[in-house]
């Protein structure tokens, strides 16, 4: 089969697409015949080397997390699940034309392959720091760096849950915010005035999302450093702030969203795809960070 990999870390260009062998599922497992796989930022850190302290790769390594397709092999023990179902979850080496999932939920007919790639790491990352951070129904939630995957999960999650939202992003994309039930605002200098602004009775709650540097005004508008969860930003700890890197069970986030997707409540839009020869490419329009919903590489 064809799959996306690479035999040093580097730039895009070190992204390679090359003949290996289908991979066989193991106990606990499924092999699909992917149809797409979500791009994200953890992609292009682990290829450019960034990662390698905290998760060492053996080279050549493949690359990508989540994807879509069809089950044509099971593992050992594994049950509820047939060859020929439609499935969308969290894997490894998914930029491939085969991938294993080691955990995934049934595709409903009306969400595309495309669409369904680009739920499993956004949704369970929104999911995990909405329940760490702790905000609770009927307070309101600063969701800093909030048009991308992860941060269109959070509002739709937080707003489905009864908590207000309030998203950060260009002035373009606060249409787009407001689609999805946030408040929008811009980032930058003056955010905690127009915070106070648009939330008089404070914020509960805040996500880093986008490392933009917002933290210390994250921590000011929350009042408290325990109030603010980061995903991208690797001095959090310098004001007291919390990072969450370690993945929860994905399952139970991703049968939510698909409840929330069949009563209308729920998308993650797919601003562009790629062919599996591309990947660089769309690493490299997700590594400069302003992207609206999710990159999708589609492989059949």
């Amino acid at each position: 089969m064809r799959a996306v990999r690479f035999h040093e870390y580097g730039c895009p260009d070190v992204l390679t697409v090359d003949e290996v062998e289908i991979p066989e599922p193991q106990a606990g497992q499924v092999r699909i015949a992917v149809k797409a796989a979500g791009v994200n930022p953890i992609d292009w850190k682990l290829r450019a080397g960034y990662m390698r302290e905290h998760m060492p790769l053996t080279l050549p390594a493949g690359t990508g997390l989540e994807a879509a397709g069809v089950v044509d092999a099971i593992g050992e023990g594994v049950t509820g699940v047939s060859v020929g179902d439609a499935v969308f979850g969290k894997g490894h080496d998914t930029m491939a034309e085969f991938a294993i999932l080691h955990e995934w939920t049934h595709k409903p007919d009306d969400l595309s392959f495309d669409e369904a790639a680009g739920y499993p790491i956004a949704v369970e990352t929104a999911s995990r720091i909405i329940d760490e951070v702790g905000v609770k129904p009927g307070e309101t939630l600063l969701v800093s760096g909030a048009a991308g995957g992860v941060g269109s999960a959070a509002i739709q999650l937080a707003t489905s849950a009864g908590i207000r939202t309030i998203g950060t992003a260009s002035e373009p994309k606060h249409a787009y915010l407001q689609s999805l039930g946030a408040v929008p605002t811009t980032y930058g200098p003056g955010l905690r005035e127009r915070v106070a602004a648009l939330a008089p009775d404070g914020v509960q709650g805040a996500l880093d999302i986008a490392a933009s540097g917002a933290i210390p005004d994250l921590v000011a508008i929350t009042g408290d450093p325990s109030r603010v969860i980061s995903i991208a930003d690797f001095t959090a700890a310098e004001h007291g702030v919390r990072n969450s890197f370690d993945p929860r069970d994905a399952v139970p986030a991703l049968e939510r969203a698909v409840a929330l997707f069949e009563a209308g409540h729920f998308r993650l839009p797919v601003e562009r795809t790629f062919p599996l020869d591309q990947v660089g490419a769309a690493q490299e329009l997700s590594a400069k960070g302003h992207v609206t919903g999710r990159l999708i590489i589609t492989v059949a």
